[in-house]
C-alpha cells in the first residue's frame, strides 16, 4: 500500500500497486488505512466473481 498525500487535491491518495486500478483517497492518514483495507476485499471480491487471478504480493527489500 502507497499512502501519498495530493497537494492539487488536498486529501490522501492510497494505491495497492499488486492490485491494478486500485486507488482510493481519504481526508486524513488513519482513513487511509481504512480506505485500503476496503479497497482489497473490494478488488478481491471482484476479481473472484470474473474468476481472475489474485496476483502474488511483493516482498519489500529494505534499504
Amino acid at each position: 500500500m502507497v499512502i501519498e498525500w495530493s497537494d492539487e487535491d488536498d486529501i490522501f491518495i492510497v494505491t495497492i500497486p499488486e492490485l491494478p486500478g486500485a486507488r482510493a483517497h481519504a481526508d486524513t492518514y488513519t482513513a487511509a488505512g481504512e480506505e485500503e483495507q476496503r479497497l482489497i476485499a473490494e478488488w478481491v471480491e471482484i476479481a473472484q466473481e470474473h474468476g481472475w487471478p489474485l496476483p502474488q504480493p511483493r516482498a519489500f527489500v529494505g534499504v
